[in-house]
């Protein structure tokens, strides 16, 4: 039963989330924000997710008050998301993203760290916790689409808010490792950062985040912008969530066979070829098709990046570790693209903007890839 309970946080905590996260720009739009302040409050949610992330995770790990710290930043994330349809300036929402994006930082890093804990000598098995996340996403999706569509862009966030108070509840179930700190945090925080594996992963990660975030943050004004409605946009949703499903449930084969570090850089690959199909096939059913890959490219990457992050950090900086890669992902990488999304989508339209991306991110993986098998770097001992 103990894996039970972080198998139904993933699961609450992203059916809130696809009320959200994929109508977030679809709402600015609907405000008439222009693409320049859309691209600065998309670009700024990371930026400060970037820093909240490691702050409160680290924060946790050095007072071992990882309980508390969790509850606060979820009743947070709950109040702020429940008061943005009542405002409608660009200077009043503006404070609402800043509370938002600094409280719910550190929430899906306490469940990984957590749910790593808790697995033991069984971490390969996190995918199939993860499940929950795949499960609430894409059964939610197919009600929230209905549900947007009948009453309006505004229960995007009245249902984020919903889901989030069962969330709540089942984080008190949640159970951390408590472990006494030997190092003040500053001083291990810069011991991990020194090993050269940290640099080249947390480099792979930034491409990752600006990539996820085109498709995540992009996808639905995309589609809107191709005249496809509400409850088909949701399909899709439903479409790539049914994908992530064999992939996280085999996710420890994979990562027996491939190893961590390789499924990361497959997985960003196949985001980057995904982007690339968005453009060349813009129509309905080009786009729903291409929702299939997504398989092999947010999940395959999330399994193998909170595996490599757990091998490669000391003990007692596993949260740490986590929020470090949440902070590259859904931080900084994200923050560049939702702010070059958003001015890009303005300018040159969401098919110039996925093509644009997809060669950003292939010829990144390439660069990353070579710097990895440069002999200067291998030198470097145990690089995964």
């Amino acid at each position: 039963m103990k894996r039970g309970w972080p198998f139904a946080f993933y699961l609450f905590y992203f059916a809130a989330a696809v009320f959200i996260q994929p109508n977030f720009v679809v709402y600015l739009q609907r405000l008439d924000f222009s693409g320049a302040q859309i691209g600065v409050l998309t670009g700024m949610i990371p930026l400060i997710i970037m820093v909240g992330a490691p702050l409160w995770t680290g924060l946790a790990d050095a007072s071992n008050l990882h309980r508390l710290i969790m509850s606060l930043t979820i009743v947070v994330a709950i109040v702020t998301a429940s008061l943005f349809p009542l405002v409608n300036s660009f200077a009043l929402i503006m404070p609402l993203v800043i509370l938002y994006a600094l409280f719910a930082a550190p929430i899906i890093p306490f469940a990984d760290s957590t749910t790593m804990a808790l697995l033991a000598e069984d971490q390969v098995l996190y995918g199939r916790v993860r499940l929950g996340g795949t499960i609430g996403w894409g059964g939610v999706a197919l009600l929230a689409g209905p549900i947007i569509g009948a009453y309006g862009i505004r229960w995007a966030f009245w249902g984020f808010a919903a889901f989030m108070i069962f969330t709540l509840l089942i984080s008190q179930k949640l159970s951390y490792a408590k472990k006494p700190r030997l190092e003040s945090m500053k001083g291990s925080l810069s011991k991990l950062l020194i090993d050269k594996r940290w640099a080249l992963f947390l480099a792979l990660a930034f491409v990752a985040g600006i990539a996820f975030t085109i498709v995540n943050s992009f996808l639905f004004p995309y589609m809107e912008e191709l005249n496809i409605n509400s409850t088909t946009r949701y399909i899709a949703l439903t479409i790539s969530t049914i994908s992530e499903l064999p992939i996280l449930f085999f996710a420890n084969h994979l990562l027996k066979r491939f190893k961590a570090y390789g499924l990361l850089v497959m997985a960003t690959a196949i985001t980057g070829i995904r982007l690339l199909l968005y453009a060349a096939l813009n129509f309905q059913a080009g786009i729903l098709a291409f929702q299939f890959l997504n398989a092999m490219t947010f999940p395959l990457f999330l399994v193998a990046g909170v595996t490599y992050a757990n091998e490669i950090s000391p003990e007692g900086m596993k949260s740490t570790a986590q929020g470090l890669l949440g902070a590259m992902v859904t931080g900084f990488g994200a923050a560049v693209g939702g702010l070059t999304g958003g001015l890009l989508i303005e300018a040159i339209g969401g098919q110039g903007l996925f093509l644009m991306a997809g060669i950003f991110t292939l010829v990144s993986v390439l660069l990353l890839s070579l710097v990895k098998r440069s002999p200067r770097y291998s030198q470097v001992q145990g690089v995964g």
